[in-house]
């Protein structure tokens, strides 16, 4: 399909627990802006995203004063992850048509860079089912039982999924519809409907921020770009 557009959705409803940042860590600043900003400059920055939809919990007041043609916020966040995202594709499908590509990312990884956003458009724009950046296991992974370890696993064929993860609107919609709420990623979706999702190679930069040490780091790669 040559007459496809690209959308992007960002799921920005969590409350930020593990992060130890007194509220939803998205909004705490890194580098001189909250950390949700720099997710979105990233995706503003690349010319073949038609609009960014922020999914945000209903009352959340941060975006009051804060608008921009790029994007734009719809307060539909739900309990976890999966409902905010099957939220957000019900209200991207306003404005998106089926076969319109979105790309689901994360609010809290902020590191994404246009570069990046871009190979995983190029990578997956003629794909039959659409894939996700992620980055090679490069450590020695266990299993653990007990405290203690019960095996040590083969790392050959694991990778760590990031986002963005890039799927068909009208296809992950129904993937959401048949796979619940409790699912953790777009990719695993869509593994219940039997596809199997194209691994585009990341970067280690882009983790997400999850726990208070994560803040720093962030920070400094951040400063460091400019």
């Amino acid at each position: 399909m040559t007459n496809t557009r690209f959308f992007a959705l960002i799921p920005c409803a969590g409350a930020g627990a593990r992060a130890g940042a007194g509220g939803p860590k998205q909004y705490r600043p890194v580098a001189g802006q909250p950390l949700v900003l720099h997710t979105l400059a990233a995706f503003v920055a690349v010319p073949r995203v038609a609009h960014t939809l922020v999914v945000v919990s209903a009352g959340d007041g941060f975006w009051a004063d804060r608008q921009h043609p790029g994007w734009s916020v719809a307060p539909c966040g739900g309990d976890t992850r999966a409902q905010s995202v099957r939220n957000g594709l019900q209200a991207l499908a306003q404005r998106a048509e089926p076969q319109d590509w979105v790309l689901v990312h994360d609010a809290a990884r902020c590191l994404i860079t246009p570069d990046a956003i871009e190979r995983l458009i190029g990578a997956c724009e003629y794909d039959a089912v659409g894939g996700l950046l992620a980055h090679r296991l490069p450590d020695t992974l266990k299993r653990e039982a007990g405290g203690r370890v019960a095996e040590t696993v083969d790392r050959a064929d694991k990778w760590l999924a990031q986002t963005p993860q890039m799927f068909r609107l009208g296809a992950l919609a129904s993937a959401y519809e048949l796979a619940g709420s409790q699912v953790t990623d777009e990719a695993s979706a869509m593994e219940h409907t039997g596809q199997r999702p194209r691994l585009v190679p990341g970067g280690a930069h882009n983790f997400k921020v999850t726990y208070p040490d994560d803040f720093a780091l962030a920070d400094a790669i951040l400063r460091s770009r400019t």
